[in-house]
């Protein structure tokens, strides 16, 4: 998208200490991780409310526990940097209206709740992560996304201007990271190949329109 700042972090690099040292992360860069860990776990829990009842009770418990796991984690990778950093507040189903009407009241199936949900929430996640890791994102490109992705996944709007397209279809690149957790601990799980799917498929439609 053509950001500054991306190459503000040596993001291999802090994968490399995050992995091996820990303790020697600078102030910038335990700030950038902590940030997302903390917006990792606070990410699930409202999503799960933009999806149908069944899906919020099956997954509540572990997303819970989860974020827990995170938010220590977090909390250590800080304090040994002495910096602070946040989790993002996500919007939730009763936050939101879309073209006047409540957030649900026009998606009914699985797939469409999960669209729109992960085109609001992943928009947020993005945007918190960002300026943790100094990558300055246009507040007028954030706010036309938001409007257009709601109004297009969950309202009227039947296309997407050119730049928030592109912007989404980079957001839904999530099916590659939802890949390789499934890999990386042989999880093998039904679920998560489902949610691979469907970010997939998005993405490439995105990029075909």
């Amino acid at each position: 998208m053509g950001f500054s700042g991306v190459d503000t972090l040596d993001s291999d690099g802090v994968v490399r200490r995050l992995r091996t040292a820990p303790d020697e992360l600078t102030p910038a860069e335990a700030r950038s991780v902590a940030a997302t860990l903390l917006a990792d776990g606070a990410f699930s829990e409202p999503y799960c409310e933009w999806l149908p009842t069944w899906y919020e009770l099956a997954l509540i418990a572990p997303v819970r526990y989860a974020d827990r796991r995170l938010r220590r984690v977090a909390a250590a990778v800080t304090e040994g940097a002495s910096v602070t950093a946040t989790a993002p507040r996500f919007s939730r189903p009763t936050d939101v209206r879309i073209d006047g009407a409540p957030a649900l009241s026009r998606v009914s199936g699985f797939r469409e709740r999960f669209l729109l949900a992960d085109s609001l929430l992943h928009l947020e996640w993005f945007d918190h992560v960002a300026a943790a890791d100094g990558i300055e994102v246009s507040t007028d490109l954030v706010a036309r996304t938001r409007e257009e992705s709601l109004s297009y996944y969950g309202g009227d709007r039947d296309r997407f201007s050119p730049d928030v397209r592109r912007f989404q279809r980079h957001l839904f690149a999530d099916d590659r990271w939802v890949r390789r957790v499934d890999e990386a601990y042989s999880l093998d799980s039904r679920l998560f190949g489902l949610w691979e799917r469907l970010l997939r498929d998005e993405r490439r439609r995105l990029a075909a329109d």
